[in-house]
């Protein structure tokens, strides 16, 4: 299936009015609106305040027929945009900088590709809040959106590839993903008489350090795994030693045994820093998403149909999984799935700024393919099952 001229234009302009309106996790408010209107455009039936904010789409062709899901992220990220585009952000502080306006747009391209091809069962488009924060997938998997759902479909843009490519991985996709917090307590005091205090800050600037030390010198090289040290909060005034101090981070892995390793050993180092400077040092391990693992056999079906979508010279196959966290693992999880990824980077954002940061732009006619290849892995994997 090919996407038209006015098809394209059409989705173009649903990427550019979500992106100028983005709105955080949960809050999708006017996004969902708009993708109840546009369903409504192409006649189909929705259901919308899924999950909080979440939209459910559906094509059906009769009840006994199998149902296949395509999924869509809509939320945006607290950054302040500045790429200069003409449609750039209208809310201060907040943007699209991971895409997902525009896989918004992909997914209702899909369906307006599917309502004009009609597959041999019924489809359903699940546009899911909150991917970037505590994670909308989950509670809309326990809100049973997947009920009677045989398997489902999902992607991001990523300019990583070229625009017309499609990357795609057997099995482990994804990174298991998990915060942590590391909180110290120490004694406060003035600068001049430090030997009066216990100095929270001296004693983060120890455990960021020798944090750094796990991966390079604990884990196996060959066993992927990142710790990042995102955020360090501690002390008011330059002339008082900081009674307590907060660091915050994220660590990413594949494999149980190492992510295990990586928190004997946070805790570890904090009981020896706790000796060592008679401080009070507490970690907290956050639940993160796990792993997204293709389905073998999503897995062939989406490759077949990434090669009809956008031919077998532009068809990557990745080696390595992603570091980075994806909840459409929870979907994975409940029933038989495929992820891949739209290679977006073209000569109109050649410059942009990597995802997450506030210069990030995807070419937009990477939605071609991308909404082609999701209508053909609908249609073929309708015929398989």
């Amino acid at each position: 299936m090919k996407v038209s001229d006015s098809l394209f234009k059409w989705m173009v302009e649903i990427r550019r009015t979500i992106h100028r309106t983005p709105e955080l996790g949960f809050t999708e408010h006017e996004t969902s609106a708009l993708i109840c209107r546009k369903l409504q455009e192409l006649g189909l039936d929705y259901t919308a305040g899924v999950a909080g904010t979440g939209v459910l789409g559906r094509i059906t062709a009769n009840s006994g027929a199998k149902t296949v899901a395509v999924r869509a992220d809509m939320d945006a990220l607290p950054v302040a945009e500045e790429t200069g585009l003409e449609f750039a952000s209208c809310v201060p502080g907040v943007m699209h900088a991971c895409g997902h306006d525009g896989h918004v747009a992909i997914a209702l391209g899909a369906a307006a590709l599917l309502k004009e091809n009609p597959p041999s069962g019924n489809v359903l488009f699940v546009f899911q809040p909150d991917e970037e924060g505590t994670g909308g997938a989950k509670p809309m998997v326990e809100a049973g959106v997947l009920n009677g759902v045989s398997a489902i479909f999902g992607g991001h843009l990523d300019l990583h590839y070229k625009t017309g490519e499609i990357a795609i991985k057997p099995g482990v996709n994804t990174a298991f993903t998990n915060g942590f917090d590391v909180e110290i307590t120490g004694r406060g005091g003035h600068a001049a008489r430090p030997h009066e205090t216990i100095d929270s800050v001296l004693i983060a600037c120890q455990m960021v350090m020798q944090i750094q030390t796990i991966v390079s010198r604990m884990i196996d090289p060959l066993s992927p795994a990142v710790i990042t040290i995102g955020k360090i909060q501690a002390g008011t005034v330059n002339n008082a030693i900081a009674e307590s101090a907060l660091i915050e981070g994220t660590v990413r892995t594949i494999d149980k045994t190492t992510r295990e390793t990586i928190f004997n050993k946070l805790h570890a180092l904090a009981g020896s820093l706790t000796g060592f400077y008679n401080a009070e040092i507490k970690v907290t391990i956050h639940s993160g998403y796990p792993s997204v693992v293709n389905d073998p056999g999503m897995y062939e079906i989406a490759k077949e149909a990434a090669i009809l979508a956008a031919g077998r010279e532009k068809v990557i196959e990745f080696p390595n999984p992603s570091m980075g966290g994806e909840d459409f693992a929870f979907f994975a999880q409940t029933v038989p799935a495929c992820f891949v990824r739209y290679g977006s980077l073209g000569n109109t954002n050649e410059h942009a700024g990597s995802a997450h940061s506030s210069r990030f732009d995807f070419d937009e006619t990477a939605m071609i393919t991308a909404a082609g290849f999701m209508a053909n892995a609908v249609t073929m994997a309708l015929k398989k099952l």
